[in-house]
Order: structure tokens, then C-alpha cells, then sequence
């Protein structure tokens, strides 16, 4: 690929930054597909003056990744109605100077699921955190309309409280929840059937940390974490040594990825290639 004056360019924006592998699978899929793009990362702290930055550049898309999923969305011209409606956006699309923000999140997460042989019809799922992620993937979950209970456990309060009620009110599921406490936590994850990580506890380099004590685990429940960096997570492991069915958070992150090149090009991606650059560069 050669980059010169007609190279556009992808970025992703967040927070920490320096764990992503976003780069590695965009690039390697521009290059398959003979396209004159380039996607590189920016670790963002003033996202206000970063979102200008794009337009006064010209960048053509962007994936936002923690802590910015949610205030993005105050930057935007605007979203199509799944973002708005989880207020939420992971992915930037710049037309003509125009910033249109979608949500990849959610869509990725159920196909995640969906290929991971996890039927969700009935179960009662928890998922840990409250943030963008958590969002996304909460209301993907309640618009499917298949599940028997979703309670929401986070950190913060509004947030979490939020969240919980804009399921409620949005979509007509009665989520539940409250604060991640010892006690409570336990009780939810006990009745639960799938349980899913949208904290990034764990993630690249705290890898022996985890968001949940290891006793609070049982061999019929389903686990999904949505972290990807590393492959295995300390949950994931733990969860695998009580006999648990797991789900990766390298599926989810991929076919978040997949949507997103889509969306930046209008080409369709070479999936596999995407798959295989991304797993070869994964810690285990």
C-alpha cells in the first residue's frame, strides 16, 4: 500500500490505547482489498477538540473505544436511530463533513453469542458494567426479545441506574440490577444462566485480574467476556476450569470490526483474513 496524497484515513480513539489491535486487522484488510486507506490509533483525553480534528482533517471514520463512547455522541451532526437509541456510538463515519455515529457494539455481541452455539431464548443473563459496551449490548439483548430476565450490575451509580431505566423505558424490558456488591452480585449470577463482562477489568496488562470471584461460578453457566486482549482472560480461565461454556471477546471484537470497515469503505471485508491477523497477534 502506498500512502500518499489520496490516502484516507481510520482511527481509533480511546483511552487507554496502547493495547488495541485495531491497526493490525483494518490495515491487513485494506491491503487484501487493494484499498489506499490507513488506520491508525490516537489515545484521546480532550475528545471534544479530537471529534474537530477529524472534520478539520478530513479523517474518514472512526472506532471509539473507552472512556468515550457515550460523550461522542455530543460531537456528532448525527446518529442513525440504533445508536440513539442505545446512546451509545462506537463507530464515526465522516461524509462530506458531516459526523454520523452508529453502534457496532450490540449487532457483534449477538453474533458473537449466536456462533458460540448460545441460545438465548429464556435465559436470564447479568452483565457486568454500565458504560458504553454494557449499553450496546443491554439493549441489543432486550430489542431481541427473547430473554427471561436481564439484570444490570455497575460501578457507578447514575449510570448503572440509567441504564436500567432507559431499557426499561425504550424498549418495554423490565432490566434490573443495581450496584456491584459482594453479596448482591452473587445472589444475580447464582439465578443467571449467561453472564457477560462488559467491564474492561482484565483487559491488557492487569491479565490476572478479574471482575467476579471464582466461586461464584458453576459449570452450567455460559460466560462472555467482552475483553479480547488477551484471548483467554483471567474470568475466561477460571470460568473454563469450573466446566463453564465460554464465549471469547475476539468474536465480538471482530465482527464489531467487520461492520466498521463496511461502514468506512462500502466494501465488504475479507472476514477470515480479519480473523486470522487478529488471533495470530493475541496473547493467550
Amino acid at each position: 500500500m502506498m500512502i500518499n496524497g489520496e490516502t484516507k484515513i481510520c482511527a481509533v480513539i480511546g483511552n487507554p490505547i496502547a493495547h488495541t489491535l485495531s491497526p493490525l486487522i483494518h490495515n491487513a484488510a485494506f491491503r487484501e482489498k487493494g484499498l489506499n486507506y490507513l488506520y491508525v490509533a490516537f489515545q484521546v483525553e480532550d475528545l471534544k477538540g479530537a471529534i474537530a480534528g477529524v472534520k478539520v482533517l478530513g479523517i474518514r471514520g472512526l472506532s471509539v473505544t473507552i472512556p468515550h463512547k457515550i460523550e461522542v455522541m455530543h460531537y456528532l451532526d448525527e446518529a442513525d436511530p440504533l445508536a440513539l437509541a442505545i446512546g451509545s456510538v462506537n463507530t464515526v463515519v465522516n461524509s462530506q463533513g458531516k459526523l454520523k455515529g452508529y453502534n457496532s457494539d450490540g449487532p457483534g455481541a449477538l453474533k458473537a453469542l449466536k456462533d458460540g452455539g448460545v441460545e438465548l431464548k429464556g435465559t436470564r443473563v447479568v452483565i457486568l458494567g454500565s458504560g458504553g459496551a454494557a449499553r450496546a449490548i443491554a439493549f441489543s439483548l432486550a430489542r431481541d426479545g427473547k430473554l427471561a430476565d436481564l439484570a444490570i450490575m455497575g460501578i457507578l451509580p447514575d449510570q448503572t441506574e440509567g441504564l436500567i431505566k432507559d431499557v426499561r423505558a425504550k424498549v418495554g424490558f423490565k432490566a434490573d440490577g443495581g450496584l456491584i456488591e459482594k453479596d448482591r452480585l452473587r445472589d444475580k449470577v447464582r439465578e443467571a444462566d449467561i453472564l457477560i463482562n462488559c467491564t474492561p477489568v482484565g483487559m491488557y496488562p492487569q491479565v490476572e485480574e478479574s471482575p467476579i470471584d471464582r466461586e461464584y461460578l458453576r459449570k452450567d453457566l455460559i460466560v462472555f467476556d467482552i475483553v479480547y486482549n488477551p484471548l483467554r482472560t483471567r474470568l475466561l480461565r477460571d470460568a473454563e476450569e469450573k466446566g463453564c461454556k465460554t464465549v471469547p471477546g475476539s468474536e465480538m471484537f471482530l465482527n464489531q470490526a467487520v461492520i466498521q470497515f463496511e461502514l468506512f469503505t462500502g466494501v465488504k471485508p475479507p472476514v477470515e483474513s480479519m480473523r486470522h491477523v487478529l488471533l495470530k497477534h493475541l496473547p493467550g
